[in-house]
């Protein structure tokens, strides 16, 4: 299969509409519908059922789409890479960075310093994002290293080193009855009807279902839990980040999270190396 089959097929197993997707590939909708059947015809398999008013995506289609996905941002992350790999080897190239915005604040800052006295430290491009999509941009190659999140997001595939430990706490809005007391456990937190857990967006940008608000950023979160319309569950580390509207108690019940700093277990980046012994060394 050639890569332009791939877009091709995605581009309309996630419209569900040929019209649509020809629009959207700048393409007219004839030769889409032509490399569809093609590419139907060379594995043998219905990927797409077709009336005169809907498509929908047979269990095979259902099954190439997954890998059709993984498999172009396979292709875009070794772009990526390999463009890098160039201007690193003319001397022009920097390091990039992902770490979720708001988290482990302090600890990446003496991971910075810590790099910049290496003798043969680069530039290092930090990209902040959202909950879980440091994995994201690890994996399709807009990222060479990344600081990871256990057991939030996955390390699977990716060669790690482990930095911290550590338990979590229960960030309140001040003067709730609960931060009085030393310490809380989950179901407690969960059965706080009037303070019910934040939503964050998917991959997708779609967000859960559920009671809690939606929210998009630190800064967003911090405000809604201020006002008394959320709680936030969050590691210890956080404490750093928070204003004086609200009040951090101990969970000694949730999973401890550990944070890692994660890296492709290909790269032959010198400066994704001292990034890593810098880590190592904290």
């Amino acid at each position: 299969m050639e890569t332009r089959e791939l877009r091709y097929f995605v581009a309309v197993a996630e419209e569900l509409h040929f019209g649509r997707a020809a629009q959207r590939l700048g393409i007219a909708q004839p030769p889409l519908s032509r490399a569809i059947h093609q590419l139907e015809r060379r594995l043998g398999a219905v990927l797409l059922e077709r009336t005169s008013r809907t498509v929908t995506l047979t269990e095979a289609g259902s099954v190439l789409l997954r890998e059709a996905r993984a498999a172009l941002d396979a292709v875009e992350a070794a772009e990526r890479r390999t463009r890098r790999a160039a201007l690193a080897a003319t001397g022009h190239a920097g390091v990039v960075l992902a770490t979720k915005a708001g988290a482990a604040g302090e600890l990446l800052a003496k991971l910075l310093d810590a790099y910049a006295a290496e003798p043969d430290a680069v530039t290092v491009d930090l990209l902040l994002c959202g909950p879980a999509e440091q994995e994201r941009l690890l994996r399709n190659g807009q990222a060479d290293v990344a600081l990871l999140h256990r057991p939030f997001d996955s390390t699977a595939g990716f060669d790690t080193e482990v930095l911290r430990t550590e338990g979590q706490v229960v960030v309140l809005p001040a003067g709730h009855p609960l931060t009085a007391r030393p310490h809380v456990r989950v179901a407690e937190v969960t059965d706080l009807p009037d303070l019910p857990v934040p939503r964050w967006p998917g991959r997708d940008g779609t967000y859960p279902d559920g009671p809690g608000p939606q929210v998009r950023d630190h800064t967003q979160l911090l405000q809604l839990v201020a006002l008394g319309r959320a709680c936030w569950i969050a590691p210890e580390s956080c404490r750093t980040q928070l204003r004086d509207d609200v009040v951090a108690v101990p969970v000694p019940d949730a999973p401890t999270v550990t944070t890692v700093i994660a890296w492709p277990p290909h790269s032959r980046s010198r400066a994704v190396a001292g990034l890593v012994r810098a880590a190592t060394r904290l």
